[in-house]
């Protein structure tokens, strides 16, 4: 169970990111663009899309310090 959070907490987290990154800067990366169908395809998420990718990436940061504080 420990390792199934830390990796789906992990891809949260670099998804989340590589969206901030690419809402602000105008990168594209195909192959690391899972948000952009959330973003692009929920009404009200499309105009505040960098703020739904910060919080995908708190999420998975959360998930990851949870899978941490599981293995004590």
């Amino acid at each position: 169970m420990k390792k199934l959070l830390e990796t789906v907490g992990g891809l949260l987290l670099l998804f989340g990111a590589v969206g901030v990154l690419r809402e602000l800067t105008g990168w594209s990366i195909s192959f690391l663009g899972a948000t952009r169908l959330l973003t692009e395809n929920v009404a009200f998420l499309h105009d505040h899309a960098a703020l739904t990718n910060a919080a995908i990436a708190v999420v998975g940061f959360v998930t990851v310090m949870i899978a941490e504080s599981r293995s004590r």
